[in-house]
């Protein structure tokens, strides 16, 4: 039977982070991951799923020596930043407002997920188990016996729940979760653009849902279209021509003409676990939280846990005086960004005329907010 002081189930983008930065801390390490990310080849295709990567996250990754890797592989830096709902009524963001030369960057969640995982056979105290998933949980809170599928048997002091938002140490420990359905699904969609525009990411709301840019590499990008779950599946059932005529027709006239490479779509669905820790363990990333897409701000929130709960340990130990003070720190900060995301969701899907009036003239008056503005800017993009 093997003995570990953590193990990390799930060796996504978070889990692999927070892994790796647990065997920097000198930690015994093992990090559980039934699918290995597939190699990259600069002739792949843009993956569907991707994510808008913050400065604060990419600090994180440049601490974890894992940023170059990544760079080295596909990025697309961003500098500007539009949301709008009547074509008058904009506001929009500039990475010189800051004077700074982007706003974050747009990666395909695998490549971050390799150039992590390219950092794993630099420490002898990390054993990476591919391959292979957990068959079953026995969690105490001293030490935790992990049964995995090919029958081998862990044991660990503390295990790490980062196996997303179906996660099974969460239903192992006991946790409840809060959660609800949106009614809406949002359908992913990459994209060949006749024009160049990729410094910049915009959001066009709509009373079916919004729609939105985001740049990739060359000449593409990832279109993001919310709609009902029937409006989704005949989306769905389109032929590439007839998609590409959707487009057009329904998103605005930045976009120009397009060629759709690939697509496919989920259900939008929030969740917040109703506690961090229990039973010897801990969860963080998806398995503690699913926000709403909106912003892109999903895996920054996760890798804010990953710093949180490193520097906890750090300062405290691995003991439960850090993990009460990891969820007294990450619980406000992931519930404010859920809470927010939900008001700007709910307010824009109103179709009240008064309402409509309203949530446009506060666009504008934002636009010229001056300092305020700056300082939105600045959490949004993870300067403060």
């Amino acid at each position: 039977m093997e003995q570990f002081e953590i193990a990390v189930v799930g060796g996504g983008m978070v889990g692999a982070a927070l892994a790796l930065g647990l065997a920097k801390q000198g930690r015994s390490v093992a990090v559980i991951e039934k699918f290995t990310p597939k190699t990259f080849d600069s002739s792949q295709p843009m993956d569907l799923r991707v994510s808008a990567i913050s400065h604060r996250s990419v600090d994180l990754l440049e601490s974890l020596d894992a940023w170059q890797e990544i760079q080295a592989m596909r990025v697309c830096p961003y500098a500007r930043l539009e949301t709008w709902e009547a074509d008058t009524c904009r506001i929009r963001f500039n990475a010189k407002e800051l004077a700074l030369p982007q706003l974050g960057y747009i990666v395909e969640n695998r490549l971050i997920q390799l150039g992590l995982w390219a950092q794993f056979e630099r420490f002898d105290n990390l054993k990476v188990i591919e391959g292979d998933g957990v068959e079953s949980l026995e969690l105490s809170p001293n030490n935790s016996t992990i049964t995995l599928e090919s029958g081998r048997v862990l044991n660990a002091g503390l295990v790490v729940g980062a196996d997303g938002a179906n996660s099974r140490v969460r239903s192992a420990a006991g946790i409840g979760i809060t959660a609800w359905d949106y009614r809406q699904e949002c359908m992913l969609i990459n994209v060949e653009t006749e024009l160049p525009q990729q410094d910049i990411t915009w959001q066009w709301f709509t009373t079916s849902g919004p729609r939105s840019f985001l740049p990739l590499c060359g000449n593409q990008g990832s279109l993001v279209w919310y709609d009902s779950p029937k409006r989704i599946r005949q989306l769905k059932a389109m032929t590439p021509a007839q998609l590409e005529q959707e487009i057009i027709t329904h998103f605005p006239k930045e976009l120009g003409p397009i060629k759709v490479l690939q697509h496919g779509s989920f259900p939008l669905t929030r969740r917040h676990a109703q506690h961090y820790h229990k039973q010897g363990c801990v969860i963080v990333g998806d398995a503690a939280h699913t926000i709403n897409p909106l912003a892109g701000q999903g895996v920054n929130l996760g890798f804010k846990d990953v710093q949180t709960l490193l520097e906890c340990f750090e300062s405290k130990g691995v003991n439960d005086e850090a993990l009460v003070r990891y969820e007294r720190l990450r619980r406000p900060d992931n519930l404010l960004m859920q809470t927010g995301m939900d008001v700007f969701y709910k307010g824009f899907s109103n179709t009240l005329p008064p309402v409509a009036f309203a949530r446009n003239a506060l666009l504008k008056i934002a636009e010229h907010s001056g300092p305020i503005k700056q300082q939105v800017l600045k959490y949004a993009i993870g300067l403060k």
